[in-house]
């Protein structure tokens, strides 16, 4: 049987080899340290649980409305006017079922054959292909180290074409943890406005934030940039709710609507208990939330000094999310690796460290270390990656 064209063109995740190689030795019985995970390491908080097990017992367990229940759509938008002083009707809203099935319907609905998207890199790796499954063209712009990763107003304004139809902004960001400042934001954002592009704003880790940053939206710079951005957040990160996959998008009421049209053909709706676990996760709070953000904070400051004291490492702290995304080139290179790719394997296979390569990032000096597991293993991954690097340098 022969494929389609369009998944035949996608790109296997960079992750999925050194996923493989590292449950094959755990299966052998080796001390494998996995530091490639995308997710808290907390249960979802037991308010959330129950709530949604109510909703169960209470019968509620049919269809819903395909873009969410009107309950929770009201539940974003009090966060939305909460949090940001941003205004959503319940028509400028979708419920999906996480916020990759938002970004990919979103795309869907957008994109025409050709139609080019600015993707800064590094970036998260679902979002060129979604592009691509779209019919759209990725279009990559660097977001250069010494600018902690972050793209410039110049840089987007010389990657605009005639067919160029938007331009993603993830902050904080996966992998980087970088963060776009309000000032930031909004020279971004004027190149947007300039070429009319619609913003897609991933706010995905917002809640997820250290020290002194301050999460700013782009939408809530001006009324102008609310109109031309799509912010989707969910609450996955937030509330360690990986597994409910609930997310959402709010922005352009016609471009919701069709969002929503598309996904009543693919999805029907979100499972109605997960919606129930999020309107608790959004109109409660039991402290776990907060809790958890302090645990990462404190994890983040403890290793991130010991990472950077590796010889040939260099780390620009992040300000969110929970991944450290150092620069091993010069450790790869100085033990005569053809590719940090390389290095990675071997690292696992001597040290059965995993770690996530860059390459699927669109930054191939790098790799990811998620600190969304215990201080303990942590500290005893860095022990090995050191020893790594000294016995082969």
């Amino acid at each position: 049987m022969e494929l389609s064209k369009r998944v035949s063109a996608l790109t296997p995740s960079s992750t999925l080899a050194i996923t493989a190689k590292a449950k094959e030795l755990k299966s052998q019985g080796h001390d494998v340290i996995g530091l490639g995970a995308g997710e808290p390491d907390f249960n979802t908080p037991s308010y959330i649980i129950e709530a949604a097990a109510a909703s169960m017992r209470e019968g509620h367990t049919k269809y819903t409305p395909s873009g969410g229940l009107p309950a929770l759509k009201q539940a974003i938008a009090d966060k939305f006017k909460n949090d940001q002083n941003l205004e959503y009707s319940h028509e400028e809203i979708i419920v999906g079922t996480g916020a990759k099935h938002i970004l990919f319907t979103l795309f869907q609905a957008l994109l025409d054959e050709g139609d080019e998207v600015v993707i800064p890199t590094p970036y998260w790796v679902s979002y060129p292909e979604q592009v691509k499954l779209a019919g759209g063209e990725p279009v990559y712009v660097d977001g250069l180290e010494e600018n902690d990763f972050k793209i410039t107003p110049e840089q987007l304004d010389q990657a605009v074409t005639n067919k160029t139809k938007a331009v993603i902004i993830n902050s904080p960001s996966n992998p980087t943890g970088s963060m776009y400042n309000q000032e930031e934001l909004q020279k971004v954002g004027e190149i947007a406005l300039k070429h009319n592009l619609l913003i897609v704003s991933d706010e995905i880790y917002e809640k997820l934030i250290y020290g002194e940053a301050v999460h700013h939206s782009i939408a809530q710079i001006s009324p102008e940039l609310k109109a031309q951005t799509m912010v989707v957040n969910g609450v996955s990160k937030s509330h360690s709710m990986t597994g409910w996959r609930i997310g959402y998008a709010a922005g352009d009421q016609k471009l919701v609507k069709a969002m929503t049209n598309l996904a009543s053909h693919s999805t029907s709706n979100p499972t109605a208990s997960s919606q129930y676990g999020a309107i608790a996760a959004y109109t409660e709070d039991d402290g776990s939330v907060e809790k958890m953000r302090s645990a990462f904070e404190d994890r983040l400051n403890q290793v991130y000094e010991k990472l950077i004291q590796i010889p040939g490492v260099t780390c620009v702290k992040p300000k969110g999310a929970f991944y450290l995304f150092p620069n091993v080139k010069k450790a790869a290179v100085d033990a005569g690796y053809n590719s940090v790719d390389d290095w990675v394997t071997a690292l696992l296979e001597e040290e059965k460290v995993a770690v996530v390569p860059g390459s699927g990032f669109g930054s191939p000096d790098n790799v990811r270390l998620s600190y969304a597991t215990s201080l303990d293993l942590l500290e005893k991954a860095l022990v090995r990656m050191e020893n790594f690097i000294t016995k082969n340098s």
